[in-house]
């Protein structure tokens, strides 16, 4: 065995279920899908506290369902506008689902008050932390749009080095439900850190509550709300779903009311309202469905949870007359990989 794989073999996966206590900060529904999860795979330990970014309607609705069905030990503070001040005592650990975010990243640099520091899943942002993180030079852990100051950029590599820091320790651990590279999954346990996977167990053993009866769903992006595909070519796409029957379109949280409007003015496209995640709305559909996203987190995540359904889960890549100059070509990279199934 040489001295790479005995390095690997030294960071197992940790022992389930743990014990102690965790606070959770979430900003979106999908985070918030993800740290029950967690807490339901027993990697957060005995009582998790849950503190939930408010203000928006996707997140209070999910909030609000998820807090009729939590699993014994999760609580959940009120809603606020920022992450929860650091606790009286320390927290066994601490968890997170946007460590691109500069606030976290800010709080990063001071000392972690926790022997654990968890993230948890934000989507196909998740994977490119850990490809960022087990790469061989420092970069800076910003997202892919938007404008970046040298001060957001420098802060972005302390992070890097921060988080490198905490694995080497064994106090960094990411949970999720995403396919990652063998590659990259052997460079971050060789670098020390924990890499915990969850199949929504804690999700299948819910009753399902909806049902939709259209042969053909599609689930919304907020590319084109973001400027960074045109919205004709996307509006076109979508239309020519119909092709094959009624359409059933599930809005992200960011497309624009007045889109959506035109879409439902369609006859065989019924949009239906944003509520909880399609995670969590979509599980009844049946065989004969067929689901399509561009590049999306809902590839995987729906992949998992049809695949017995023998549910049709494809992906539309995103052509490159669609992007606007807003597109950066690392975004248009990373999305360009996140649409099949890996082997397929």
């Amino acid at each position: 065995m040489n001295g790479r794989a005995r390095r690997v073999a030294l960071v197992p996966q940790v022992q389930r279920p743990r014990f102690g206590r965790a606070d959770v900060w979430v900003e979106s529904p999908l985070q918030l899908l993800s740290a029950i999860e967690a807490h339901g795979a027993g990697l957060l330990g005995r009582h998790s506290t849950i503190h939930p970014r408010g203000g928006t309607a996707g997140m209070d609705t999910t909030v609000r369902a998820l807090m009729a069905q939590a699993p014994p030990g999760v609580g959940f503070s009120g809603p606020g506008p920022q992450e929860p001040p650091a606790p009286d005592r320390p927290a066994d650990r601490w968890v997170t689902g946007d460590a691109f975010s500069g606030r976290i990243q800010r709080r990063l640099m001071g000392p972690v008050h926790a022997e654990e520091f968890v993230i948890i899943d934000d989507g196909l942002a998740t994977v490119k932390l850990l490809q960022l993180l087990t790469g061989d030079r420092p970069v800076p852990l910003v997202r892919s749009r938007g404008p970046r100051s040298s001060s957001r950029n420098a802060l972005g590599v302390a992070s890097w080095y921060r988080l490198r820091a905490l694995a080497r320790q064994g106090r960094l651990l990411a949970c999720t439900a995403l396919p990652i590279s063998h590659g990259v999954e052997q460079a971050f346990r060789q670098l020390g850190g924990h890499l915990e996977h969850h199949r929504f167990e804690w999700l299948g053993t819910q009753p399902v509550t909806e049902r939709f009866l259209e042969p053909t769903i599609v689930v919304g992006s907020a590319l084109a709300a973001d400027g960074l595909i045109g919205r004709a070519p996307y509006l076109s796409w979508v239309l020519d779903q119909t092709g094959d029957g009624p359409v059933g379109y599930f809005p992200h949280r960011r497309e624009d009311p007045g889109f959506l409007a035109e879409l439902a003015r369609h006859p065989l496209i019924t949009v239906h309202p944003n509520t909880i995640p399609v995670e969590m709305r979509l599980r009844g559909l049946r065989r004969g469905q067929r689901v399509t996203a561009l590049p999306s987190t809902v590839l995987p995540s729906l992949r998992l949870l049809l695949r017995p359904r023998q549910v049709a889960i494809t992906g539309q890549p995103i052509p490159g007359h669609w992007w606007t100059d807003a597109a950066s070509p690392a975004l248009r990279a990373h999305l360009g990989t996140s649409v099949e199934e890996p082997g397929s």
